[in-house]
């Protein structure tokens, strides 16, 4: 097995760029395989645009001989594109994208054929649901469930397919997928926003939820990453010692990027560019062989699509340029894990970002109105938030380098803490002419327009306003944007509604001037939220401790985390707000806490097999190598022979203490598996493997790593972390 590790770090050496031709502009390339406004106007009837287009503005639904037409119209223009399949193109709960493709072709009869696609093939599919995750809302043999166009997402041509974006949902109507709740809270979000923002512009009559994610992740050579059975199985390191050089010269930070890698990024911008995926930034991050790519900001549900279509991109482009890319959130111990940071703010009709302070006092309270309210609805459900991006793989990034800890907080800055501090003094009721004139011109007439960029003061805030966003950190890489798009849409959404109910009743019951009633309902709502306002270090013990007297949560795995969604606030949260029915939302939790289980159960297996079939192995070659020089030491001096043969002997003893650790452990870890596979309760199943199966992992390491160390390394077996983070 050593001779595949030194192949491979061969093979790899032989690497070049490979080359990539860039022979037209970006923007003219923006889009051209995506079924767009410009696309539809060219092949749809106008009937049939004008009906899309207000499906697309206003939510109308599209008949059945609109569909045909418009069917009709993406067939033609598929297939001028060369296409020669469709398909229904989802995300179901497994955290990936699904399909299944059929062909335009169909037969005639009489030995002929034609291509066919029409409006009932576009709207809906009925693809085999038995094998996708539901969390027993459905029998496993009843595979009824269906695929459900969504027109607000426009269809798109990848590997000649006809892709075209919808929801899933089950026979009996849940949805079984991460969009159509998605969908819904982000219509909550517009009715709640849009009634607010007319408190200030009568114009506005659509609030949209803007997002853009910014995309992590790790490059290895396909050869060595190959060799590692573990990062083909779970995705990471289970394994192996630090290299004597990591992060900590912070050179690779933005560092010059490496030609292969280049070419690899420039590559998928290409692809990117044609799927209308708007990437715009790229760089290395802080981790050895770590970099990032990152979009101009979209409509929420359009990012999302796009970043789960990124993800299938970036492992195809990867492959032709002899890489493997790693998603997991910490593929790697001792450096920067991975995250997704989602830039969220509103936007409105009239071309307004909410979250955007502006020049005069009347924008800067409108900025206040939005920005408090966020800051209130994270108060108020922070535990949903953390549950919102809780997983097996993220419970290895969360409070470790420079990633934020599983306490949930919002850090605003110096700036805006002052104008907080200062709002939270105003009078209760009406305000004097002096007031009013104190407040609007002093406080909050003298927000500037362009906040200073606060996102590097406070690396470790998992919700941290940057000026005219909020950025949610503490979402994984791997994970699917759309569920803490979600989360965070419904419960802001929900505190818009409860502030409105509550500025209304103060103008309608006490008599209150709207400015009036606007600054007495923020005045409380600065108060009850001071608790989840943090700016100083979230990694620090004494903030953990603060965290826990001000009665933040701080569930540091995903079993624990995961509770809060199914808590009776939550519950009740989802149903008011048409998001999710009570039975979707605990289909959710079951099938999260399943697949918790399922990856730590993978990871243990593997991690059994590398520790007993490599490691043990290949410490025994070694020592019986000692053996042998020991024997021969004997033969030369003697009974002298153990002065000279002092460290081998040493050496054998500690190897064989080792191995015995090694093997015992994994004994045990075996044991506690068998016991927890019995349980039939999924919550108690991944606490069992939380609590008594995952504890073993970090164990049985270190023995394996010690044992690296002291192996012979032209035996080792496994490719080593300074060959995968630093060949290039």
């Amino acid at each position: 097995m050593a001779t595949i590790r030194f192949k491979a770090i061969q093979e790899t050496f032989g690497r070049t760029a490979i080359p990539v031709q860039e022979t037209i502009k970006r923007s003219e390339l923006f889009g051209e395989n995506v079924f767009n406004e410009t696309a539809m106007r060219q092949f749809m009837t106008k009937e049939a645009f004008v009906s899309v287009m207000n499906a697309i503005e206003f939510g109308e639904k599209i008949n059945r001989k609109i569909a045909n037409q418009v069917a009709a119209a993406m067939k033609d223009w598929a297939i001028s594109k060369g296409a020669t399949h469709y398909t229904h193109w989802f995300q179901p709960l497994t955290g990936a994208t699904a399909e299944k493709h059929d062909a335009f072709f169909e037969t005639i009869g009489g030995g002929m054929a034609m291509e066919k696609f029409d409006g009932s093939q576009l709207v809906q599919q009925e693809p085999d649901a038995s094998s996708f995750p539901n969390g027993g809302i459905r029998n496993t043999f009843e595979a009824r469930g269906y695929t459900a166009w969504d027109p607000t997402s426009p269809a798109f041509i990848y590997g000649g397919t006809l892709c075209i974006p919808t929801v899933f949902v089950s026979y009996t109507g849940e949805a079984l997928d991460n969009k159509a709740p998605l969908l819904r809270a982000l219509q909550a979000i517009d009715n709640a926003a849009t009634e607010v923002a007319k408190y200030f512009d009568k114009n506005v009559t659509k609030v949209t939820a803007t997002l853009g994610w910014e995309q992590e992740y790790f490059l290895v050579d396909k050869a060595l990453a190959y060799t590692r059975p573990d990062l083909l199985q779970a995705g990471r390191m289970l394994l192996g010692h630090s290299a004597a050089k990591g992060q900590q010269l912070d050179d690779h930070y933005f560092g010059s990027i490496p030609n292969r890698v280049v070419n690899f990024m420039r590559d998928l911008e290409i692809e990117c560019m044609r799927l209308g995926i708007p990437v715009k930034t790229r760089h290395n991050e802080v981790a050895p062989n770590q970099f990032e790519l990152a979009p101009i900001f979209e409509e929420a549900s359009m990012a999302v699509d796009h970043n789960s279509l990124l993800m299938d991109v970036m492992d195809k482009t990867a492959d032709r340029h002899y890489f493997k890319v790693l998603f997991h959130e910490k593929p790697f111990s001792g450096i920067n894990g991975s995250g997704k940071h989602n830039n969220w703010s509103l936007a409105t009709n009239t071309g307004i970002n909410l979250l955007g302070p502006g020049s005069t006092p009347m924008k800067n309270l409108q900025f206040l109105t939005f920005f408090i309210n966020t800051i209130k609805a994270v108060n108020e459900y922070e535990e949903l938030i953390r549950a919102s991006v809780a997983s097996a793989t993220n419970d290895h990034r969360l409070g470790a380098n420079e990633a934020p800890p599983a306490i949930m907080s919002v850090f605003i800055g110096e700036q805006l803490t002052r104008v907080l501090d200062e709002l939270e003094d105003v009078s209760t009721g009406k305000l004097s002419p002096q007031e009013k004139t104190d407040l609007k011109l002093n406080v909050v007439g003298k927000i500037p327009e362009i906040l200073l960029d606060n996102t590097d003061r406070n690396r470790t805030s998992p919700f941290a306003f940057t000026g005219n966003k909020f950025e949610l950190r503490a979402v994984g890489s791997k994970a699917n944007c759309g569920k803490p798009m979600t989360v965070l849409n419904t419960i802001v959404a929900k505190q818009l509604m409860e502030f409105k109910k509550e500025v209304d009743a103060l103008i309608s019951k006490k008599k209150l001037k709207k400015d009036e009633a606007i600054f007495n309902v923020l005045r409380e709502y600065i108060k009850s939220s001071r608790r989840i306002r943090f700016e100083g270090d979230g990694y620090s013990a004494a903030w953990e401790k603060e965290a826990g007297r001000r009665g933040l949560s701080n569930n540091k795995t995903t079993p624990s985390a995961l509770k809060a969604m199914v808590s009776k606030k939550a519950i009740s949260l989802f149903e008011e707000m048409k998001v999710m029915s009570k039975v979707e939302v605990k289909a959710r939790h079951e099938i999260e806490l399943e697949e918790y289980t399922m990856k730590v159960q993978i990871e243990g297996r593997v991690l059994g097999d590398i520790a007993r079939n490599h490691v043990i192995p290949t410490a025994i070659r070694y020592q019986n190598i000692l053996i042998d020089n020991v024997k021969g030491l004997k033969d030369v001096f003697g009974t002298d022979f153990k002065k000279v043969a002092s460290e081998q002997l040493d050496l054998i003893e500690e190897i064989s203490e080792h191995i015995a650790e090694i093997n015992s452990k994994v004994t045990a870890m075996i044991e506690e598996r068998k016991k927890a596979n019995v349980i039939t309760s999924a919550e108690l199943k991944a606490e069992a493997y939380c609590e008594k199966v995952k504890p073993y992992f970090d164990e049985i390491r270190y023995h394996c790593d010690k044992l690296e160390l002291l192996v012979d390394d032209e035996l080792w077996t496994l490719t080593k972390y300074r060959e995968l983070l630093f060949i290039k």
